[in-house]
């Protein structure tokens, strides 16, 4: 309450006292901020210089602590990253050993830090690995894409790939296990037209796994589309045992977004929609679900109606 109650001259004194007090804490922290520290940072491994026809089993963690000389800027700014830094790791050794020493790189990788930051030591300091032989395989390359399409517009065609095989390198028991590799999402808003691009490959989460290439030229064909309804046959597969099998409804209405193009083109014949009586039997339910065997690449089905329907049989 009494500082409700200073005069004019005391308020003037108290601002100046605080003033004074910003500025001496204000150059203190400048002076801080510019003194040189040891402090610590997780690092990310890249590994360079792999030995060729040689597959590599890391085996400890992809991330390391560092020992850094720095300033108290380096510092601050060093716990407000969100993702390790990387560093890089030079593999030309492990031709004649399987372990690496970080002791002996420590001149290597400085030489990509600036020149008033200095890694002092790495922890742990030797890493280990497990050799195999390199195998290569082929795998297709899978396009992710996040496309939004004006109205009335969408694919029309076949999406082309260029190159659409890549060629990946590791060890057998990692490459067993990869089917194709993916892209990068491909996104787009408001399209009406034919998309070409160029587009990345995911990286690869282990580093003992390689791709080749490392991009892949996409072509979309755009057009302009409409919705057309068409009535096809319900078959039934699997209906040896049975004389006679009578399925309600007996067509399924389905509702295919075409080209316009390609509109008058489009009938049943290039649909096949069947149930499978082997769903009956195993899993004794009273309807079955429709299943679209056959349908043409241009269209699009976006309904089936009825989804599911009911069945007579007769031995």
């Amino acid at each position: 309450m009494a500082l409700l109650n200073l005069n004019k001259k005391q308020q003037k004194k108290l601002s100046l006292f605080a003033f004074c007090l910003f500025v001496s804490f204000l150059v203190w922290s400048l002076f801080a901020l510019s003194n040189r520290y040891i402090y610590t940072v997780k690092a990310s491994l890249n590994y360079v210089n792999i030995p060729p026809k040689r597959a590599f089993h890391p085996l400890q963690s992809d991330t390391v602590n560092m020992q850094v000389e720095g300033t108290g800027w380096q510092v601050l700014f060093s716990n407000l990253r969100l993702k390790p830094q990387g560093i890089q790791v030079d593999l030309s050794g492990l031709k004649t050993r399987d372990w690496v020493l970080f002791s002996n790189q420590l001149g290597y990788i400085n030489r990509h830090f600036s020149a008033n930051q200095r890694i002092v030591s790495i922890s742990p300091d030797t890493l280990f690995f497990n050799f195999s032989k390199q195998d290569v395989k082929k795998v297709t390359v899978n396009l992710s894409k996040d496309i939004n399409f004006r109205k009335q517009y969408d694919i029309v065609g076949d999406i082309k790939i260029e190159p659409k095989f890549v060629t990946v390198t590791g060890p057998l028991e990692d490459l067993v296990l990869i089917d194709g590799w993916a892209t990068d999402t491909l996104r787009r808003i408001d399209v009406d037209q034919h998309i070409e691009a160029r587009v990345a490959l995911l990286k690869s989460e282990k580093a003992n796994i390689n791709v080749h290439p490392t991009t892949v030229d996409v072509k979309i064909p755009v057009g302009e589309v409409t919705e057309k309804i068409i009535d096809v046959p319900i078959k039934a597969e699997n209906a040896k045992a049975f004389r006679t099998v009578k399925i309600l409804p007996e067509k399924v209405k389905l509702t295919a977004i075409v080209s316009l193009d390609k509109y008058e083109a489009l009938d049943r014949d290039m649909f096949e929609a069947v149930i499978n009586l082997n769903d009956w039997r195993s899993l004794s339910i009273q309807q079955l679900p429709i299943i679209i065997t056959k349908q043409p690449d241009f269209v699009k089905v976006i309904k089936v109606e009825p989804q599911n329907v009911e069945f007579l049989l007769w031995k």
